[in-house]
């Protein structure tokens, strides 16, 4: 018997998971001029579970990453089967830096999802969203959008209070903001996840409306380019 006639036979959820497994790497680079990514998560899982969806209220843990950086909720709310790598770059990816996430066994999951917060930002993050893994070994180019989760007002102001968690933005790894805004909004429209308008700023260090300086925390989108090789 020729062993094509044995295909059929196969259980469709097998034949899917055989299509389906790849192994890939990921490199990420970070396009801005003055933002940081907060730790990296990268994960590869099927369409029963995302990390996050537009146009839908940030979940708690999405909320933890876009406005602290902790992607550690995101991992533990993963569903069982997915891939994860977190934190590739051992730390913040800085500007016009890249990482790389080598060899990873997507094993039966067909979509591949990315966030890291945006530093500085009160609830920015960078996003890929349930990309499809291509079947055919390749190198594929993909520009990553910088999304608002919707979660905290964009009163561009750092939080300098200790002892818990707090609404404004946690730091400014460059060292580079200043102090002393009155803040740039303090409502907003949309509280769902969508895309960030970017920072504003101003160019008062000591005081204005914002604590970000525009000439430098100032961006827009795309904020980070993808390079996936499938294997």
């Amino acid at each position: 018997m020729k062993i094509s006639a044995l295909i059929p036979a196969l259980p469709l959820a097998l034949m899917s998971s055989m299509a389906l497994a790849q192994t890939i790497d990921v490199k990420i680079t970070n396009l801005t001029q003055g933002m940081h990514f907060t730790p990296l998560l990268v994960s590869a899982h099927t369409n029963s579970s995302t990390l996050f969806t537009a146009g839908e209220a940030a979940t708690s843990a999405l909320q933890s990453m876009a406005e602290g950086g902790d992607i550690a909720p995101l991992v533990a709310a993963s569903a069982a089967g997915a891939v994860n790598a977190e934190n590739p770059a051992q730390g913040l990816l800085a500007p016009a830096m890249g990482t790389m996430v080598s060899d990873l066994d997507t094993g039966s999951n067909g979509l591949l999802s990315i966030v890291a917060m945006v530093l500085p930002t009160n609830d920015g993050f960078v996003g890929l969203d349930s990309w499809p893994i291509p079947s055919d070994a390749g190198t594929y180019t993909i520009y990553l959008n910088a999304y608002d989760a919707g979660s905290e007002v964009n009163d561009e102001l750092l939080n300098t209070e200790t002892g818990g968690a707090q609404d404004g933005i946690p730091g400014a790894p460059g060292g580079d903001s200043g102090t002393g805004g009155t803040g740039v909004t303090s409502v907003e429209s949309n509280n769902a996840i969508h895309i960030h308008r970017g920072n504003l700023g101003d160019t008062s260090l000591t005081g204005g409306v914002s604590d970000l300086d525009s000439r430098i925390h100032r961006w827009l989108n795309p904020v980070a380019k993808v390079v996936i090789t499938v294997k």
